[in-house]
Order: C-alpha cells, then sequence, then structure tokens
C-alpha cells in the first residue's frame, strides 16, 4: 500500500490519520505539503480534517486550489483512491470531485460527539470490510458539515448507490442525513466522521478499522 496524507495550513487531524493509516496499513504513510505539484506514485491520498487557510471565504474553498489539488483531480479521474474526511470532504467538493456541498450546521453551532451511522452501501473499497456490520459510532467534530443537494442531485446519489454513510439521528441538518459520498466512479470518498480517531481499542472505539482495512484490501486486490 502506497498512501499519504496531504497537509494544508490549518490541518489538524494530519498526523492522527497517517497514525491510523499506518497501523492498519503496516507501512509507513508519506506526508505531502499543499504547495507540491508532483504526486509520487501512490494508491491512495488522503485530505484530513482541521480548519485549512482558517475555512476563510467558504470551508474547504481556498484548499481545494493549493498546488497539489490539481495533481490529486488528475490521479482521482486516472482511478486513484482519494478519500477526505471532515475538512477534506468540504475540499473534495469544492474541487469538483464530489457532488453537492457542505454549509452551516443547522442551529449554527460546533458539534463535537459521537453519533451513530447507518453504512449504506459495502459495494465500495472504502466499506466492503463492514461486511453484515451496518450500525456504527464515529466521532464528529464541525461548523460546517451540514450536507446539501438539490433533488435531482440526490435522486442521482440514491439511484447510483452513491451515498456510503447516513446518520441515524441527524445532528447538523444534512440533507437525507447523509454523512458520507462517493463519486459515480467509487473511488473518491468524502465524509465529514472522523474514522481515524475510531481506530484504537485505547480510544475505546474500533469502528473506523474497517474502512481502513477496505482499502488495504482493495488495494491488495487489486494487484494480485
Amino acid at each position: 500500500m502506497r498512501a499519504a496524507v496531504v497537509t494544508f495550513p490549518g490541518s489538524n487531524c494530519d498526523r492522527d490519520l497517517r497514525v491510523a493509516m499506518e497501523s492498519v496499513f503496516g507501512v509507513p504513510v508519506r506526508a505531502l505539503w499543499h504547495g507540491e505539484r508532483d504526486l509520487p506514485k501512490l494508491d491512495l491520498v488522503a485530505l484530513p480534517g482541521g480548519f485549512s487557510y482558517g475555512d476563510y471565504l467558504r470551508a474547504g474553498a481556498i484548499a481545494a486550489r493549493s498546488p497539489i489539488m490539481a495533481e490529486i483531480v488528475r490521479f482521482a479521474r486516472r482511478g486513484g483512491l482519494v478519500l477526505g474526511i471532515c475538512n477534506g470532504f468540504q475540499i473534495l467538493t469544492e474541487a469538483g470531485l464530489l457532488p453537492g456541498a457542505l454549509v452551516r450546521n443547522r442551529g449554527l453551532r460546533f458539534l463535537c460527539r459521537t453519533v451513530d451511522l447507518e453504512v449504506t452501501t459495502t459495494a465500495s473499497p472504502f466499506t466492503a470490510a463492514y461486511g453484515e456490520v451496518r450500525h456504527i459510532r464515529l466521532p464528529i467534530a464541525h461548523h460546517d458539515g451540514n450536507y446539501v443537494i438539490d433533488q435531482d442531485g440526490l435522486a442521482r446519489l440514491e439511484g447510483e448507490g452513491q451515498i456510503a454513510f447516513r446518520y441515524r439521528d441527524n445532528p447538523n441538518g444534512s440533507t437525507a442525513a447523509i454523512a458520507g459520498v462517493l463519486n459515480r466512479e467509487r473511488n473518491v470518498l468524502g465524509l465529514m466522521p472522523h474514522p481515524e480517531r475510531a481506530a484504537d481499542p485505547r480510544l475505546g472505539n474500533t469502528d473506523g478499522v474497517p474502512l481502513f482495512r477496505s482499502l488495504l484490501e482493495a488495494v491488495h486486490g487489486a494487484g494480485s
């Protein structure tokens, strides 16, 4: 597995994400700076949570125009795996790799707690390892986590099976309680909850581990 995590000015979950990925992948995960203009040979690029560029303008909007994002867009369009968590999800929507947008939470308050989720599909390289486990718990920590999309877009997501995770008790007002979505090709995932914060027994929760295991198995399977 050749994986990397991108750091933007204001990222604060990049190290946590690398540690979680390395614990599952069993190999070092590369750290990439947002100003780099070339991607090394990779299987997976991950965009972490945080407040890139202080969330000025719109959450993720400035980061989506960082030099490395042009390469990540090309990487995704060639079929490379791209994961965006929290602020990373916002960046992916702003970069046009995922449909919809993330806006202020209903109630206009920052939310930081563990939530109940439904794994809506296991037909993806990000969720296959969940198998029959469809109800999980992951932490959230966001102010702009309210996922919005128009009715035509929602119908496409539903029809193509692109909704990966749903909140069981919608905390932020997201359309159709959506917590995570896939692109049509299923090689890009964005989600607001933090699987890297639920990837170690010492944290009291390992419900995020199958997401990383799914990626490992997908890459190993593709290489076999």
